[in-house]
């Protein structure tokens, strides 16, 4: 499947932020970061569910990340990113594939995840890995400050 030895860990914070924030922010679409992403709303991440953020590394390098949520009824995936001299070697795939295991192992039943509106690579990906889209939903969103 990969045509180099790649690594399915754990985040761990400090040690790997900012090598995540650097692949978040050299992607060119489909990621936006936030003040989500800043490191005490990574610390309050990894405290709720650590084993749902996971990296994917080749050579001590973070090629990949993807973070699960769970709140104890519906999953959510996020930040699913792979460098783009690393893709269609099987990544990404393995990042949602582990994260979707971990998920049904804690009770999750069904899981949801945004992607921008026209990120149609993105689409695809979700739909050949049985991912469905929700026409009949709308998404709301607000900032709390």
């Amino acid at each position: 499947m990969f045509d180099v030895q790649v690594k399915i860990l754990e985040f761990s914070f400090p040690r790997d932020y900012d090598g995540a924030l650097k692949l978040w922010r050299g992607m060119e679409l489909g990621v936006q970061v936030g003040r989500s992403d800043a490191p005490e709303e990574i610390i309050k991440k990894l405290q709720r569910d650590p084993d749902l953020f996971l990296i994917a590394e080749i050579n001590n390098e973070i090629v990949g990340t993807i973070i699960g949520g769970y709140d104890g009824r519906r999953g959510m995936i996020y930040h699913l990113a792979v460098h783009a001299s690393v893709r269609e070697q099987g990544i990404a795939s393995s990042l949602l594939n582990e994260v979707e295991k971990r998920l049904k192992t804690k009770g999750c039943l069904k899981c949801y995840l945004l992607i921008d509106a026209d990120n149609e690579d993105a689409a695809q990906f979700y739909i050949k890995r049985d991912w469905y889209e929700m026409k009949a939903d709308r998404i709301f969103g607000k900032e709390l400050s």
